[in-house]
């Protein structure tokens, strides 16, 4: 069991991020488990063919072992915001001793020998191939993992709001507890304990965790990935079509909208899916908002908008597809 200590002001930096590097890492693991390869199937053969024609050496060889990840790919996110080209960026800048040491708990490859002895050098090498798999595997889906990571920060502010920050702890994830000023993380072939001392706790919400907890405790800030709630919606396509009575009733674009609508969407992302000005995207969402078919939500300095029941109902009782 890993045990996380609470000292005073540790429960007030617990806090949420996104991180497109952890949702890129755990894709690349997905088929090292079979019940994550079933999950995630719709989107495993979406790809198969642009990430079998990638020349991947060293990514394959920095995650062969299924029971630990070197640190260095997945840096802690900014909590404030982050980009797969700021995370790219840490990667790239990892102090060279910082890759040796974890290079050595990793053990010996062949196709990670020069990245051992020149790392400064050789990182660029990795994110080159980080590139070529994001370009590949996740910037197409990008929109729906981060609709889904959007909903789950919502509930989780929306329990915080209900309990505090204890409440929002406790039903994280079946691996996860927190009882008497202590996290602990069930896993009884690990034993470790350590004092938080007003670091906090970083959470991520990632999609292609599932159904794992990934914790890295040594980190200054401890961060803790964990699945978000409805993992199984990223791949509904409940996005993709809506039916002519609906479209009829509505007017094709704002039908199309509020199909795509399933799980929280910026207007930007919505007009790059749909192919739609951001403008005209605004008009369509301000019209669904007032007859009650869209629910909006602030989140940093976006603005989300999702579906509502009334919206989802609409598109069943016209035919619309939502699968």
């Amino acid at each position: 069991m890993i045990e996380l200590f609470f000292a005073p002001g540790d429960l007030a930096r617990v806090r949420f991020a996104r991180s497109p590097v952890q949702e890129l890492v755990n894709s690349l693991r997905v088929g090292g488990r079979a019940d994550r390869a079933r999950m995630h199937q719709p989107w495993v053969r979406s790809v198969r063919g642009a990430v079998g024609a990638l020349e991947l050496e060293l990514l394959p060889a920095l995650l062969r072992d299924s029971r630990y990840v070197p640190d260095f790919l997945t840096p802690p996110p900014d909590p404030a915001g982050v980009t797969f080209e700021s995370e790219l960026a840490r990667v790239r800048a990892t102090p060279g001793e910082a890759v040796r040491a974890q290079l050595a708990s990793l053990g010996p490859h062949p196709a990670l020998r020069d990245l051992r002895e020149d790392p400064e050098r050789h990182l660029g090498r990795l994110a080159v191939e980080l590139r070529r798999y994001w370009d590949a595997a996740i910037e197409p889906i990008w929109p729906r993992l981060v609709g889904l990571v959007n909903a789950e920060i919502g509930y989780r502010a929306d329990q915080l709001t209900a309990g505090g920050v204890v409440r929002v702890l406790g039903n994280l994830h079946p691996e996860l507890e927190y009882a008497e000023d202590a996290l602990r993380i069930l896993w009884p072939t690990w034993q470790s304990q350590s004092r938080l001392d007003g670091a906090g706790v970083l959470l991520v919400p990632c999609v292609f965790a599932w159904p794992s907890l990934l914790v890295d405790a040594a980190a200054q800030c401890p961060t803790i990935a964990y699945s978000p709630r409805g993992v199984g919606r990223v791949w509904d396509g409940s996005g993709r079509a809506s039916g002519a009575p609906v479209a009829d009733l509505l007017g094709r674009s704002r039908a199309a909208l509020l199909a795509w609508l399933d799980l929280p969407l910026s207007t930007t992302q919505v007009a790059r899916e749909l192919g739609l000005s951001a403008a005209a995207v605004s008009e369509h969402l301000a019209v669904l908002r007032r007859s009650g078919l869209v629910t909006s939500r602030r989140s940093g300095r976006q603005v989300l908008y999702q579906r509502t029941a009334l919206g989802t109902d609409l598109l069943g009782a016209t035919g619309a597809s939502i699968r």
